[in-house]
């Protein structure tokens, strides 16, 4: 696991305080890999998912660490979602 979605993974189980979600999210990392976020926390890999978030590491970074705010990031282009988008503003009042 790269150093960057090993970070990632242990933020968002972080900010998810041991819950999971009601669906199945997965986060692309350009160039570094695939978080999926389901009923059993974040992890590495891939998987079918409800939404699907793409990013560079940077945004990524920033948006775990608070200095991003993740509608932000969408509505500047940095974070392109596809799917179900009622999950991904559950998702992003977690991150936020």
């Amino acid at each position: 696991m790269s150093d960057v979605l090993a970070q990632a993974v242990a933020a968002m189980n972080e900010k998810l305080a041991g819950a999971g979600i009601d669906g199945t999210a997965q986060f692309n990392v350009e160039g570094e890999g695939s978080m999926v976020v389901d009923d059993s926390g974040a992890r590495e890999g891939s998987a079918d998912a409800d939404v699907t978030f793409n990013a560079d590491a940077d945004t990524y970074r920033e948006i775990f660490d608070g200095s991003l705010n993740p509608t932000s990031a969408f509505m500047s282009g940095r974070l392109t979602i596809d799917g179900d988008m009622g999950m991904a503003m559950k998702l992003a009042a977690t991150l936020a």
